[in-house]
């Protein structure tokens, strides 16, 4: 990504309100999973470290970073170790070593994602979990995915057939982020229509609106426990190594 998103990532990633609604769905869904005691966790692509204290809250957590800025921010937060890493490599660990491994919106930034997807799911334990998100729907394309150096937007059963094709079972797949997807999607097509600059659309709102979004994203995670939604501008899927 260029220099000035990770930048605004790491000024924005608490108070955000994608971000931290994001961040309450995804540790309802990992609370839900069947995770041992003191849990090796994963965190691969953690850009400037805005999940990695919710992440430390299941287990014993490392993370791994490509972009140097990016990483030497994420380690600054002092949460756990940030090692140099990415997909499909370098992985500065031995396979089969975690018991959860996440991908946070980051297969959508690698080109041989297959690949990628193989290399993270060896890294499971035999009874360990992958979790992932990733931005939902082509047509939903803007200059947001430009400004993120994003190679592609995703279905859930492009994510699926990718999983089985490197050998993972899917063990929960659906969407998020769909109080809001009626306003998210009429925002990016009229964008289309007017034509539009390459920009990310991470800046933070008013306090009043940011707190409105946050509230109705949030409120998914009730739904998480138990569902994911059938349509959404986010993919969440979690797989689980082949016994």
């Amino acid at each position: 990504m260029r220099r000035e998103v990770y930048r605004e990532m790491a000024a924005l990633q608490e108070q955000h309100w994608w971000f931290a609604a994001r961040r309450q769905i995804v540790s309802t869904v990992i609370a839900g999973l069947s995770l041992p005691p003191s849990s090796r966790i994963l965190e691969i692509g953690c850009g400037t470290g805005g999940n990695l204290g919710m992440l430390a809250g299941f287990g014993q957590l490392q993370a791994i970073e490509y972009d140097d800025e990016a990483r030497f921010m994420a380690d600054a937060l002092g949460i756990c170790p940030v090692r140099a890493g990415g997909l499909p490599s370098p992985i500065p660990f031995e396979d089969r070593s975690f018991d959860l491994v996440c991908l946070l919106d980051v297969l959508e930034h690698i080109e041989a994602d297959f690949g990628a997807l193989e290399r993270a799911g060896r890294l499971l334990k035999p009874s360990g979990y992958l979790l992932l998100t990733v931005p939902a729907y082509q047509w939903l394309w803007s200059g947001h995915d430009v400004a993120h150096h994003h190679c592609r937007r995703y279905t859930v059963s492009m994510v699926n057939q990718r999983a089985q094709m490197a050998g993972l079972n899917v063990v929960r797949s659906g969407y998020v982020n769909t109080l809001l997807f009626p306003l998210i999607a009429i925002a990016r097509l009229a964008a289309k229509v007017t034509g539009e600059k390459p920009n990310s659309d991470a800046a933070l709102p008013r306090p009043l609106v940011n707190t409105i979004l946050a509230k109705l994203f949030g409120l998914e995670r009730h739904v998480a426990k138990h569902y994911l939604f059938p349509f959404g501008t986010s993919a969440l899927v979690v797989m689980a190594a082949k016994q």
